[in-house]
């Protein structure tokens, strides 16, 4: 497979990822009104896409957790009891009939982090309450003069320096040797690291760890194939990052890479560099897993707030394009989905190739995002939060129509919520699709 894989032009991957997207692998429709179904919703993204004017504007949220408050069970349920997680998800989804389902999203397998002890994050019963959105814990996991190590050899730095601090139970592997160094008979001093008796409870760990991801996995399969036989496409075949932000939300922390831009801004630059392969393989390989083009790219560090458009255009755009532009030569379909405000931004991010990339807005000047945009990338997004939890459906029909007459008029428009929703009135989000349906 990826032998004829790369011998294909970017539009035959294309091709393959469209027509593996319109036909789910392993999936028997319910019904032949399911599988029409699922091909309506799916023509109707295309063409929002491609910047054309579909039947009806699709309406396609990103839910959180909110299918958990909707199926009537905590958070802490969901992360540990799947069955109860699959059902509230399946039930909300149903419920709301959105143009792509979400399966599980804010929702992550507690018995991997218990396994390795993971402290990266705060999750309910491990530091939050039951029905509290999971927390980041950020820090510098990489210290500034260690720019040098994971430069030189990124497995490395991550199984011997990273996984040890972020992973409490598996705080032996700093000890191993490093890999590389197993060539000829230098592979018996290798070896012999593994010899460690402390060893022993952190590859125990490991094991059922893979244990659990790797029931998590099957079970959300389970659930796309159900989801996708009742004629609901997948929102998301794959997940990526921007090169800044991999460095910046899980090694160096914000405060270190924000000082790293004055400080040390070539061993940030190279670092950057270096890091957006292994981005675009990260993105690519979970839409091929999948069978499904849509990557979606969370952007964390490059909001107004964090940074000036100099700065922006310096260190971050710089990988952010590359990874764009890697993944749609991949056969993929970036979608970026913006934290914070992208008003300042709107002039650099729209160089891009025109009909392959979508923009999901938190904030952001509607009449600019039209006239930057418009022609160049599907736009979607901006529907606030606080609007969804606390406005009345009226109110939520008013501001969505207002969205369809700004942004949706000439196409190439999805509407969504601001971020991704855990709190919500559900009549709110029925008001929210209906102003998408006359």
């Amino acid at each position: 497979m990826d032998d004829n894989w790369n011998q294909l032009t970017p539009d035959q991957r294309s091709e393959v990822m469209l027509r593996s997207w319109f036909q789910p692998r392993g999936v028997e429709f319910a019904s032949a009104e399911a599988q029409a179904s699922y091909r309506h919703r799916l023509s109707r993204i295309q063409d929002a896409l491609h910047l054309k004017i579909p039947d009806r504007v699709p309406w396609a949220p990103t839910f959180g957790t909110f299918p958990a408050h909707y199926g009537r069970i905590t958070i802490q349920e969901a992360m540990y009891d799947f069955d109860k997680a699959h059902q509230a998800w399946k039930h909300t989804m149903v419920s709301m009939d959105p143009e792509l389902y979400t399966n599980f999203g804010g929702i992550y397998p507690g018995v991997v982090f218990d396994a390795l002890g993971y402290k990266l994050m705060k999750w309910p019963g491990h530091g939050l309450p039951d029905n509290e959105v999971f927390q980041f814990v950020e820090g510098e996991y990489m210290q500034a003069e260690e720019y040098d190590d994971l430069l030189a050899d990124p497995s490395d730095f991550m199984i011997r320096k990273y996984y040890p601090r972020i992973f409490g139970r598996l705080a032996p592997l700093a000890q191993l040797a490093p890999l590389r160094n197993g060539m000829w008979m230098e592979m018996l001093g290798l070896i012999a690291s593994f010899g460690n008796p402390e060893l022993d409870e952190a590859l125990s760990c490991l094991q059922d760890a893979g244990r659990g991801a790797t029931n998590w996995f099957a079970r959300l399969s389970a659930f796309d194939r159900e989801m996708q036989s009742l004629g609901y496409p997948c929102l998301a075949g794959g997940m990526s990052f921007a090169p800044f932000d991999l460095l910046g939300d899980t090694l160096r922390g914000t405060r270190g890479i924000m000082a790293d831009m004055y400080r040390r801004p070539d061993k940030l630059l190279a670092a950057i560099d270096r890091l957006t392969g292994f981005a675009i393989e990260m993105g690519s390989s979970g839409g091929r897993a999948s069978g499904n083009p849509f990557v979606w790219i969370y952007l964390h560090k490059g909001a107004a707030p964090f940074m000036s458009n100099d700065q922006f255009r310096t260190f971050y755009w710089p990988g952010l394009r590359s990874l764009i532009i890697g993944l749609i030569q991949e056969g993929m379909t970036p979608c970026v989905y913006t934290e914070g405000d992208y008003t300042p931004r709107l002039e650099t991010i729209a160089d891009v190739p025109p009909g392959k990339v979508i923009y999901h807005f938190e904030e952001v000047d509607l009449p600019r995002v039209h006239e930057t945009l418009g022609g160049v990338a599907c736009v979607s997004g901006n529907v606030p939060l606080s609007l969804l939890a606390m406005g009345t459906p009226e109110d939520v029909k008013q501001y969505c129509r207002q969205l369809i007459s700004v942004l949706g008029r000439d196409g190439g428009f999805i509407m969504d919520s601001a971020a991704a929703i855990n709190e919500a009135r559900p009549e709110n989000l029925i008001a929210m699709r209906d102003s998408c349906r006359g």
